[in-house]
């Protein structure tokens, strides 16, 4: 109790000021109002402390800081293995639909997405090629990325490996607070595309970095023209593993209809 008491007597006093005129009556007053209102005091003063600490917490983190975060980070990424949870929410008809599986990514341009729920689907990019395989109908399509290579690496490998400099070339960003994602802290960062050409497509990108290892749990992309977004969930990552150059072989079936969709 007279821990309890010290602390109530710190933040009311500090909080309060001018209503106790004295440090003496001030104490008396918390006391008389632990005795008065018991565990519901205490509990009133165990909320305020967590707020405190919270905004405490937040207001340590400035966009500046948390990208230089960010790029100690990606100093020295190699490659990286998550879960992956995607969802695509669809305003007008108010539908989310969500997909699950896995993703590979190394540093020299590779990255591989497994879907494997609702609907098997594999996404391979190397360097400047990117191919969609869908098993169900035995299709391969085929990209050239060529003059979009980079638009397509901002949104591919957003937050794996990618330098401030680069992100801030491309977008206006700005802090947007502290959260928790899966019983994790994360700050989220918001990014607002410069390019006309990109705010066509996206208007806006959240980020939730993950404090421990300064990656992204979690993004959000804003679609032009409504309240459409694909949200994508990363989770059990596992960073600088080695993931062999067999993972980023085209390896479905050689009699797949290969198609080339104009880009």
């Amino acid at each position: 109790m007279k821990l309890i008491a010290r602390f109530a007597h710190q933040f009311l006093c500090a909080r309060i000021g001018s209503r106790f005129r004295t440090t003496e009556k001030c104490f008396r007053q918390v006391l008389l109002l632990i005795r008065t209102l018991g565990m519901a005091a205490l509990t009133a003063f165990a909320f305020f402390a967590c707020v405190l600490h919270a905004s405490q917490n937040s207001a340590r983190w400035t966009t500046d800081s948390v990208l230089d975060r960010m790029d100690k980070s990606a100093s020295d990424f190699r490659s990286l293995t998550a879960d992956i949870e995607q969802d695509k929410y669809t305003d007008v008809v108010k539908d989310t639909s969500t997909a699950t599986g896995q993703i590979f990514v190394r540093r020299d341009q590779k990255m591989r997405i497994e879907l494997t729920k609702p609907d098997a689907k594999t996404i391979l990019r190397t360097g400047d090629s990117l191919f969609i395989y869908t098993p169900k109908i035995r299709r391969v399509e085929e990209y050239n990325l060529g003059k979009h290579r980079a638009i397509i690496d901002q949104y591919m490998r957003l937050g794996f490996g990618t330098k401030s400099q680069d992100l801030r070339k491309s977008y206006d960003i700005s802090l947007a607070g502290e959260e928790d994602v899966d019983h994790r802290k994360a700050l989220l960062l918001e990014l607002t595309p410069k390019s006309d050409e990109l705010r066509k497509q996206i208007t806006k990108i959240e980020m939730w970095v993950d404090e421990s290892s300064w990656l992204p749990v979690q993004q959000k992309f804003s679609e032009a023209g409504g309240g459409d977004y694909f949200l994508v969930k990363y989770s059990n990552m596992m960073k600088n593993l080695k993931i062999s150059d067999a993972k980023f072989k085209q390896d479905w079936p050689k009699d797949a209809n290969r198609v080339k969709p104009r880009s």
